[in-house]
């Protein structure tokens, strides 16, 4: 994080994340490189954008990764990935994509865009101000994709979620952890005075998926970020320590799920952070989602919720759960297969009429 984007109340962790795949347009002569022929000033311009700018970078063979002032930027030949914390401005950055994608040829054919329940919402910028603005910008460049919005969980912690796809799209397995009241002691480390230069090995980040090649940055005078990757696949760590509205996420793409456990994961996530409360968000196809939906125990932790959700016709579904440390919630956790709350629903028909009149 950066002192700029810290508020009154306090710097808003939750992150924003669109995710946008591509195909070479008919017209278009396929280029091998695709997004990655991109230059640092049209990466530049993206990011302003949103509000936000490099700090450090790493490549290989299938992606160039970054990481933010505010989180993270991923860009594949045909896919890029930007999420971003604070109060950036993350679904501007959208118009500038899609004219770069353009002078290269290339044609939108999935998006998807999430996020939590911010800890600061009056904090957020227009059109982050309601979920209702966001759906309505996306609408207006993706509406045409079979678009949904989804708004799920328990009042308290919401995942919001907009998808759009054609129909040769195809989800990633994709794991997004989101946790807030981290330990004292495990925050401790993600300040310069206590971690400084070694915040990975220190709070055991780098044990999480340890063949991925990682890129980190620690910030003045507390916070941190990190991009893993290896082949196709990445992982991404950010962390607000601050008591009092502390904050960690972690997510994990292009997993191979027959090596690793659902379970397994989440526990070496938790191991480094012990917060006490937490979200996990599994966007997978369909056929995966028994992996998403095994092994729900966490030691010392309590399931509230679970919650299915297919997403459009064929094109794989959402699991969502939220947990709390024993002795801060229910006992059992409430199943569901759409929201969980009459609020909520009441919303998503909002939702859902302005999604079928774009």
């Amino acid at each position: 994080m950066v002192e700029s984007e810290k508020t009154e109340a306090g710097f808003e962790g939750f992150e924003k994340r669109v995710e946008i795949s591509f195909s070479f347009s008919e017209s278009g002569e396929p280029k091998k490189l695709g997004l990655r022929a991109l230059s640092g000033a049209q990466i530049k311009s993206i990011l302003e954008a949103a509000r936000c700018s490099i700090v450090s970078q790493l490549s290989n063979s299938e992606l160039d990764s970054y990481v933010l002032s505010e989180s993270s930027l991923f860009v594949f030949p045909l896919k890029i990935i930007l999420k971003t914390c604070g109060t950036t401005r993350l679904l501007l950055s959208v118009k500038p994509i899609l004219d770069l994608a353009a002078s290269l040829s290339l044609s939108v054919f999935a998006v998807k865009y999430s996020r939590g329940s911010f800890l600061f919402p009056n904090d957020q910028p227009a059109p982050h101000d309601t979920f209702l603005n966001e759906v309505a910008l996306l609408n207006h460049y993706f509406a045409h994709l079979n678009a949904k919005a989804y708004v799920i969980g328990n009042p308290n912690r919401c995942w919001h979620l907009y998808s759009a796809c054609g129909e040769a799209a195809t989800l990633s397995l994709t794991v997004e952890i989101c946790m807030t009241g981290l330990d004292r002691d495990k925050a401790r480390v993600f300040h310069k005075e206590w971690g400084g230069g070694k915040m990975t090995e220190m709070s055991g980040i780098s044990e999480i998926v340890q063949s991925h090649v990682i890129c980190d940055f620690e910030f003045e005078p507390c916070g941190y970020s990190m991009n893993g990757i290896e082949g196709a696949a990445f992982s991404t760590v950010h962390v607000t320590p601050e008591n009092g509205f502390s904050y960690g996420s972690y997510e994990v793409q292009g997993l191979d799920p027959g090596s690793n456990g659902f379970g397994a994961l989440v526990r070496k996530v938790l191991k480094c952070f012990c917060p006490s409360d937490f979200s996990v968000a599994v966007t997978c196809e369909v056929g995966a989602e028994d992996w998403a939906m095994s092994d729900a125990d966490v030691e010392g932790y309590c399931c509230q919720n679970v919650v299915k959700q297919q997403l459009l016709p064929g094109k794989g579904c959402l699991v969502y759960r939220t947990y709390s440390a024993r002795g801060r919630g229910r006992g059992s956790p409430k199943i569901a297969i759409v929201k969980c709350s009459n609020e909520i629903e009441k919303e998503e028909l909002v939702l859902s009429s302005c999604l079928t009149s774009t």
